[in-house]
């Protein structure tokens, strides 16, 4: 569902402007390492930022690697932007961008992302949106032409139907799975971070599935 549009945002957002990539994104493609002051560092890309709280604990936790948010809302990209400013230390590996997944062959270049990150998706519950999941295999095809060679993508939901396809999806196109577990808090990744929804869900004792799918 998408949020009510706060009249206030256009304003405010303007204020995070070292951050949030303001410009039509595709005007970046194949140079986004040109936005971050050590461009030779890996970069991955997270899928449905969301309110930040994944991206900016990755950026914290991980200096060696460049991150870039991507969200199509301006309202919640706008406190993932917040919420990425106010890390202390401060950060200087995030870069967010406004932008619809569907266009990401227009956004990045072939071969110009290490690892992406699907968390908590909409799993599109009913059989006829089916193709809406962004584990769908169409955009399967469009990930695995902005991956490098060998690059991943990294999967987390709470909903076991979403992810049951998913691992279907991947396999059907030539992904090597690893890491498949329905019970990521069971053993839990190390220099992984919580999103906000993984954070709700599973104190609410929901089981959180995890997969690593590798490039074929």
């Amino acid at each position: 569902m998408r949020l009510r549009r706060k009249p206030w945002i256009e304003e405010a957002i303007k204020n995070y402007t070292s951050i949030l990539f303001l410009e039509e994104p595709t005007d970046m493609k194949g140079k986004w390492e040109t936005q971050f002051p050590r461009p030779e560092q890996p970069l991955h890309v997270e899928f449905g930022t969301g309110k930040g709280q994944f991206i900016s604990g990755m950026a914290a936790l991980h200096p060696d690697v460049n991150y870039i948010g991507m969200e199509v809302q301006e309202g919640v990209i706008y406190y993932a932007a917040q919420k990425t400013a106010e890390k202390d230390p401060p950060v200087d590996n995030v870069r967010l961008i406004l932008g619809d997944v569907s266009e990401i062959l227009n956004i990045f270049d072939e071969g110009e992302v290490d690892v992406i990150y699907l968390n908590f998706s909409d799993p599109w519950p009913k059989k006829r949106h089916a193709k809406r999941r962004l584990t769908y295999r169409d955009f399967l095809k469009r990930y695995a032409v902005i991956l490098k060679e060998g690059g991943e993508i990294r999967f987390k939901t709470d909903n076991k139907d979403l992810f049951d396809f998913s691992v279907e999806e991947f396999e059907a196109m030539g992904w090597q799975l690893s890491d498949v577990t329905y019970d990521l808090h069971a053993a839990p990744v190390p220099g992984d971070v919580e999103t906000e929804y993984e954070e709700k869900f599973s104190r609410k004792g929901n089981l959180i599935c995890r997969l690593v799918a590798r490039r074929p």
